[in-house]
């Protein structure tokens, strides 16, 4: 079976890295399968080494100067189109708006819904949800969306997670020294400041909870993003000086030191307003690191009683002052665990032998 994976970026998102996962883990069964990207910024490559296995096809994007959102996503979805070759594929399976834009008849995983103001926008969102003729999401709760908002039916597939890599991390205490020596003891978000993820709200729970932890710095790492969120930031950066609050932004982090600075975290911050699974935080369940989660349906239903919920700043607050509890890392380990990303390949070959068979 020729398969066709298409993310729209080479940067480690969230997207980007299951699509990767994925392609790796469909390789290892036999499938033969390619992702399709952009190369932005003049990448030619994914941040990350990907297996042999997996054909990997980076179609140029050069920036342009003073080039909006919109215009810039909607040359991102002409620009991928030119260059796709549907015909060479079993299957075209896109894993988000502007590719599932591009490539026409599709398979589209949803992995949560967005909201836009701007109508070119807003109509790319629409059609990258009815116009695929199969459709896969990531948990109950945003099929359930999907349901409401469009009565169209989607599978529900969760994403695997790589436990074993963010496990071992946790056990070299060699690697962990670096960042324990840079950054002492830390509260860690990666993701990010944007507003999906709930940045501003982390550092009003964070203000609460270090008059009782002064111990604990305030980091977050990630960033990359398509979007342009510079009044947001604007505005976090703004709060955290009225709150005397110095956070460390580390921006995108090497891939193969990411799992040691998130072992080596005193408690990961999940406070996302919006998500479809929650892969950091479950990359962080595998360190052994304690998650303090927003309450959403989307997120008990993913990680149940393995993470602690707040949907105050004060409830916040609490959370991520809280110690680790041994009963409850051995629960987030056994969950990380349990999502393989072979079983979820297995899965997906499944579907598309009954949708495209």
């Amino acid at each position: 079976m020729r398969i066709a994976l298409l993310t729209y970026s080479t940067k480690p998102r969230g997207g980007v890295v299951h699509t990767l996962a994925l392609a790796e883990a469909l390789a290892r069964r036999g499938a033969d399968v390619t992702v399709w990207t952009l190369g932005r910024e003049g990448d030619g490559a994914f941040f990350r080494t990907v297996d042999r296995r997996v054909a990997v096809e980076v179609v140029p994007f050069a920036p342009q100067d003073g080039e909006n959102v919109g215009d810039r996503i909607i040359r991102s979805i002409a620009t991928l189109r030119a260059e796709f070759t549907s015909h060479a594929y079993d299957v075209v399976h896109a894993q988000d708006c502007i590719t599932a834009n591009a490539v026409g008849r599709c398979i589209r995983t949803i992995h949560h819904l967005d909201q836009f103001t701007t109508p070119a926008l807003a109509a790319c969102h629409e059609r990258a949800i009815v116009e695929p003729y199969a459709r896969i999401c990531v948990s109950a709760a945003v099929a359930a969306d999907v349901q409401a908002g469009w009565g169209l039916g989607c599978t529900v597939i969760p994403n695997g997670v790589d436990a074993a890599r963010f496990e071992a991390a946790s056990t070299d205490a060699a690697r962990r020294r670096h960042w324990e020596a840079e950054l002492g003891r830390y509260i860690l978000a990666v993701g990010g400041i944007e507003p999906r993820k709930g940045s501003i709200d982390l550092l009003e729970a964070y203000a609460l909870m270090s008059a009782r932890r002064p111990d604990l710095r305030l980091v977050f790492a990630g960033g990359e993003t398509l979007f342009d969120y510079r009044d947001y930031r604007a505005r976090f950066d703004a709060r955290a000086q009225e709150l005397g609050i110095t956070p460390l932004v580390l921006g995108v982090v090497a891939d193969d030191e990411l799992p040691f600075l998130v072992a080596q975290a005193e408690m990961f911050s999940f406070l996302s307003v919006k998500e479809g699974f929650g892969l950091a935080a479950m990359e962080a369940l595998a360190a052994g690191v304690p998650v303090t989660a927003r309450d959403l349906p989307v997120l008990r239903e993913v990680f149940g009683d393995s993470v602690m919920y707040a949907s105050t700043h004060a409830d916040m607050a609490i959370a991520l002052g809280r110690p680790r509890d041994d009963a409850s890392t051995e629960r987030g380990r056994a969950l990380a665990r349990a999502h393989r990303w072979d079983e979820v390949a297995e899965a997906h070959l499944e579907f598309y032998a009954v949708v495209a068979g």
